[in-house]
Parts: C-alpha cells; sequence; structure tokens
C-alpha cells in the first residue's frame, strides 16, 4: 500500500512538473505572439523564478522519494524481521506438532502392529489346536476316548463316586469292559444290576451329513442319513451283545452322543429310536438328555435310600417297643414288690404297736408302787414272750 502511494506521488510530481512546463511554453508562446518582444530581462526573471520554483519542487520531490525509500527499506527489514521471527515460530511449532503427530501415529502403529502380532500368535495357536483336534477325531481310538472323558465329566457333576464305575465288565468272568456303568440296587445289598452307558461318536459319517447340508446336495443328504442310520444300528447292536446281561444288567443300555448336534440328527432318522429301544434294547442320549436321566436316577437313589432308612427306623421301633413291654413287666415286678415290701412294713408296725402295748402293760404291773405280781401273772406273759419271738 506505501508503495503504491509512494508511486501516485512520484507520478503527480512529474505530471505537475510537465504541466508547468507547458503552461510556461504556452506563456512564452503567447508572450511572444501578443506583445512581441519584450524585455528580456522580465522574461529571464519570469523563468528563473519558474526555474526556481521548479529546482524547488523537484527538490521537495527528491526528498520525498528519499523519505519514501527509506521507509521502505525501513518496512523491508521490520517485515523480513517479523516473517523471520514468524517462520522460526511456525517452523518451531511445525517441528513440535509434527514430532507430536509422528510419535502418536509411530506408537499407534506399534500397537497396532502388536495387536496384529497378537492376533496371528492367537491364530496360529488356534490353527494347531483345530489341527490337533483335527487328528483326535481323525483316530478313532482317541475319538472314542474323547466321548468318554466328556461322559465321565458328565457323571461326575451329577452322580457320587459309589453310585458308578469306570471300565467295568458286565459279567465277572467276561472280557468286555464298558465305559461306564451305573450302580442301581439288587436284590440284596451285596448285589449290584449295573447300568451300561457307552460313548459312541460317528465322526465321518456325522462330518460327510454336515457337509452335504451346507452344500445344499439333497442326494448327498439322504445318503449320509442313510449312512448314520446304519452306523447307529450297528454301534447299538454292538452294545447289545457286549453289555446287556441280565441279571448282571438291567435290560437296556445308554448309547451316549457326546454332541447335542449328533444327538439332534440322530433323532431326526425317522424311527431309529424306537428301532433301538425295541429291536436292541438301547436308549440314545446327548449330554443334555444324559443329564436327565442322571438326574431321575439321583432321585430313585434318594427315594430308596429314605426307604432304606425308614425300614432301619421300623426296626429300631420294632425292637424299642419289645423292650417297652420288658419294661412295662419289670414295672409290674417292682409293684408288687412294692406292695409286698408295703404289707410287711404295715404288718411290722402292728406287731409294733402290739408289742409296745405289751411293754406298757409291763411297766404297769412292775411299778413298785403296786403290789408284788404273783406267779400267776407272772405265766401270763409267756404268750407275750410268744409273740414277742414271733415278732
Amino acid at each position: 500500500m506505501v508503495i503504491v502511494t509512494v508511486l501516485i506521488i512520484t507520478a503527480l510530481g512529474f505530471g505537475l512538473v510537465l504541466v508547468i512546463s507547458k503552461q510556461l511554453r504556452d506563456d512564452i508562446r503567447t508572450a511572444t505572439q501578443s506583445q512581441g518582444t519584450q524585455t528580456s530581462t522580465t522574461l529571464v526573471a519570469h523563468l528563473t523564478r519558474q526555474q526556481h520554483l521548479i529546482e524547488l519542487f523537484s527538490n521537495q520531490v527528491m526528498a520525498l522519494n528519499n523519505t519514501i525509500e527509506k521507509k521502505l527499506t525501513d518496512i523491508q527489514s521490520d517485515t523480513a524481521l517479523k516473517l523471520e521471527h514468524i517462520r522460526v515460530t511456525v517452523d518451531e511449532k511445525l517441528q513440535t506438532t509434527l514430532e507430536k503427530r509422528l510419535g502418536e501415529t509411530y506408537k499407534l502403529m506399534s500397537d497396532r502392529l502388536e495387536q496384529v502380532h497378537k492376533g496371528l500368535g492367537e491364530m496360529q495357536q488356534l490353527a494347531q489346536g483345530v489341527g490337533d483336534l483335527k487328528r483326535v477325531l481323525t483316530n478313532v481310538k482317541t475319538r472314542g476316548t474323547w466321548g468318554e472323558v466328556q461322559l465321565g465329566a458328565l457323571l461326575e457333576q451329577v452322580m457320587t463316586p459309589d453310585q458308578y464305575a469306570k471300565n467295568i465288565k458286565i459279567i465277572p468272568n467276561g472280557t468286555d469292559f464298558v465305559d461306564y456303568a451305573i450302580k442301581l440296587p439288587g436284590k440284596t445289598d451285596r448285589d449290584n444290576v449295573w447300568l451300561p452307558i457307552d460313548s459312541k461318536f460317528p465322526q465321518e459319517s456325522y462330518h460327510r451329513l454336515i457337509t452335504a447340508i451346507d452344500d445344499g446336495n439333497q442326494d448327498a443328504i439322504d445318503a449320509a442319513h442313510k449312512e448314520l442310520d446304519a452306523t447307529l444300528k450297528i454301534q447299538a447292536k454292538s452294545i447289545a451283545q457286549k453289555y446287556i446281561h441280565p441279571p448282571f444288567s438291567t435290560d437296556f443300555a445308554i448309547m451316549f452322543l457326546p454332541t447335542e448336534g449328533l444327538f439332534a440328527e440322530a433323532l431326526r432318522l425317522g424311527g431309529l429310536q424306537d428301532l433301538l429301544q425295541s429291536q436292541y434294547r438301547v436308549i440314545i442320549a446327548g449330554p443334555t438328555t444324559l443329564a436327565a436321566i442322571m438326574s431321575s436316577l439321583q432321585l430313585g437313589f434318594k427315594t430308596l435310600a429314605i426307604e432304606k432308612r425308614t425300614g432301619e427306623v421300623w426296626q429300631l421301633l420294632t425292637v424299642i417297643q419289645g423292650e417297652f413291654g420288658k419294661f412295662g413287666a419289670l414295672l409290674e415286678k417292682t409293684q408288687k414288690k412294692l406292695h409286698e415290701a408295703g404289707q410287711s412294713i404295715e404288718d411290722a408296725t402292728r406287731k409294733t404297736r402290739t408289742i409296745e402295748r405289751r411293754l406298757d402293760k409291763l411297766s404297769t404291773q412292775y411299778d413298785p408302787s403296786h403290789h408284788v405280781p404273783s406267779t400267776d401273772s407272772l405265766f401270763e406273759l409267756q404268750p407275750e414272750r410268744g409273740i414277742l419271738h414271733d415278732a
């Protein structure tokens, strides 16, 4: 803005000089034309005065230019200093802000990378665990052990250790061991009847069925259902032949399916459950169903214990009743003895009064104030002595 003002003032100065010069030329021309020749002294004086004014104005313009240049220089210097200060301040703030933002960004990226690394580690562990689980479920023996462990954990939550047994022979001299068996009371306290529970997990058939359902292939689903149905029938037949042996066991057994999904698919097979119960006397059960069955058996055990305690209490009451009868007879005898003792005491009291009366009579007879008793009177005392002797 100052530069523009200076330029405008300079332009006005030069314009004014040009106007004055033009006016002088016009005045000279007019004076020359109107007056002709005038005295040179007046013209020179006039020209000198004009020249002096022009030089004075030029000096003023030059001073103004110098002043403007100095101001501009000062303004430029001050502006440069301020701009340098602003640049330094901005650089410092930018540097600080940039370092702070870069530090926060680096820390955030480090945290994110650490979380990603941790997640990758967990995913690797999970993948390793899935691989281990797949290898476990691929091995038939290990898979059976897994189902057996799950069955044992479920029984441990519901039953007490003395109510079931693990890996037991149903037939004392047999060779087949059932996974678990529930101990049921027999005809006597020494005889036990076992309820066999065997864990089965047809993983291949179940996996084919799940794959077919995910693919939506109806033909594959039907084929997988038929395969699962045949596998469960074979397992039920094996359980019936190995473990159902009355009177050592109950006339039925339980086939435990360790997953709810497998148990649900088994129930979807039409008529399979009824067929297994009627033909093989085998009941299929999942984790939830087995827990309900075990709870019912637990309630039966408690009822049986109450009945057993009730019998013991009844026997004790019978014994107490007999002893109480003996105690009544003893009380009767005691009462009779007390009555006899009372009669004896009463007789002794009566005889004591008789003796006292005789003694009073004797004391009266031997009183010195009275006459000496005769011989007959002395002989009269003999019966009294006899009475005294009898007493």
